[in-house]
């Protein structure tokens, strides 16, 4: 089972998703059997945010002096079988998700679907550095957007 807590430090995130909390609660339900952790509790946090804090992490954490799209901090600890697992943070940019602007709702919840995926995939050590990584973990955020799109349309 999932569990994410959902926090927002960016107005416009409200503008676009009322019901924040649902909106990704949904999309984990929707994932493929394997990453919903029937058998054991896993939680992570979600910070909807803003270039400019997005910016500032990056620079505190990664020695990277720009916004991005998302930034994912797991917890690096194996999955244990019995007791709660926290499996780190994700911090999302509406900036980035509302680019372009003249994009419809349909396109920036798309894009904010696919985005999020990637961001639980690294919580769960995936990688992209490697090209074979990049291979495998593509993969894997296309089943799972795959999963979520059938379920949620």
């Amino acid at each position: 089972m999932i569990n994410i807590n959902v926090f927002s430090e960016e107005k416009a995130w409200s503008k676009k998703l009322k019901k924040k909390d649902l909106f990704f609660k949904k999309i984990c339900k929707s994932f493929p059997k394997k990453y919903k952790f029937l058998k054991k509790k896993v939680s992570f946090t979600l910070l909807l945010s803003n270039n400019k804090s997005i910016k500032k992490l990056n620079k505190s954490f990664r020695n990277k002096n720009k916004s991005t799209d998302i930034l994912s901090f797991p917890s690096n600890k194996k999955l244990k079988k019995i007791e709660e697992n926290y499996i780190g943070d994700i911090i999302i940019s509406y900036n980035f998700i509302d680019k372009p602007k003249s994009q419809s709702f349909k396109s920036f919840k798309e894009k904010l679907i696919k985005t999020f995926i990637h961001g639980f995939l690294h919580l769960l050590n995936f990688d992209h550095i490697k090209d074979k990584d990049y291979m495998k973990m593509l993969k894997e955020e296309e089943l799972i957007y795959k999963s979520v799109i059938s379920k949620l349309n």
